[in-house]
């Protein structure tokens, strides 16, 4: 299995088909795998397609265990400059949408273009009265999830974060085995992640600075406020298109990966012609 170094640990990725580079950054609780469905759907079929273990995750070191955002922004920047394929059009998913927006604003030169959904980031509506009350059930069920998971009940924590934080209620059922063992594997390197205060913070002054087009998306199944969210990054993007995936909530790449597969290949090559 092929790694790139970055600063203090070795990042596991896997490299498929042929194209323009297009990288894609997982959220918490999860590893590389989560895109599979996805990069067979379509997308393997129009890029050369890296898709990485973030540090704490999957088959990439942990020193120690998650470590900062600023630490994932990093390891992101030295994936794209050390396999050579920067610019490179990259995409994440929920914290991994946050990891790609964080080095967006402060290195927007590593980028072709930017597809990320739903990124977690309730700093950027903290002054919005009505979004943080729209919040609070989800903050409550934060807390569970971290009370469990310092008490070392990491089963229990992974199965109330994806039924009262993520996916909702009777969706741990529904998941394959191997996506609950991810899960649950991945339960205290998420804890450790929430240790970082800065987890949930974007410089939107600096991300106004990036000029390459950016796709927003969100579900039509997930908490509203994610699309005040997007709006309050839609605001200081010079070139933002906004994206719904219909019938899904916040893991499509997982649920719908034919949709997925088919918004980003068509965003990538209608915002930048020649991909």
């Amino acid at each position: 299995m092929p790694h790139v170094r970055a600063d203090d640990v070795n990042l596991a990725y896997d490299s498929v088909g042929e194209g323009e580079p297009l990288v894609l950054v997982h959220g918490s609780w999860s590893d590389r795998t989560s895109w599979q469905g996805a990069i067979e759907a379509d997308i393997r079929a129009s890029f050369t397609v890296i898709a990485y273990d973030r540090r704490g995750h999957g088959d990439s070191e942990a020193v120690p265990g998650q470590g900062t955002r600023r630490q994932d922004e990093d390891d992101l920047a030295a994936l794209i400059e050390g396999l050579g394929h920067a610019p490179a059009h990259v995409a994440g998913s929920s914290f991994g949408a946050s990891i790609v927006l964080g080095l967006a604003a402060r290195r927007p030169e590593l980028f072709r273009s930017i597809t990320v959904h739903e990124p977690p980031l309730v700093g950027v509506v903290a002054d919005d009265p009505e979004t943080m009350a729209e919040l609070q059930q989800t903050l409550v069920a934060f807390d569970n999830v971290l009370d469990h998971l310092r008490k070392g009940e990491n089963e229990q924590g992974a199965h109330a974060f994806v039924e009262e934080v993520a996916l909702g209620p009777g969706m741990w059922d529904k998941l394959p085995p191997a996506m609950r063992e991810t899960f649950v594997r991945h339960a205290q390197t998420w804890l450790d992640e929430q240790n970082d205060p800065s987890w949930p913070e974007l410089d939107l002054e600096g991300l106004s600075a990036c000029t390459v087009p950016v796709q927003l998306s969100r579900g039509t199944e997930s908490p509203a406020w994610f699309a005040t969210v997007l709006d309050r990054l839609a605001a200081v993007l010079p070139h933002a298109r906004h994206h719904t995936f219909e019938g899904a909530g916040h893991i499509p790449h997982v649920t719908h990966p034919e949709d997925y597969a088919t918004a980003v290949t068509r965003f990538v090559r209608t915002a930048t012609p020649g991909a």
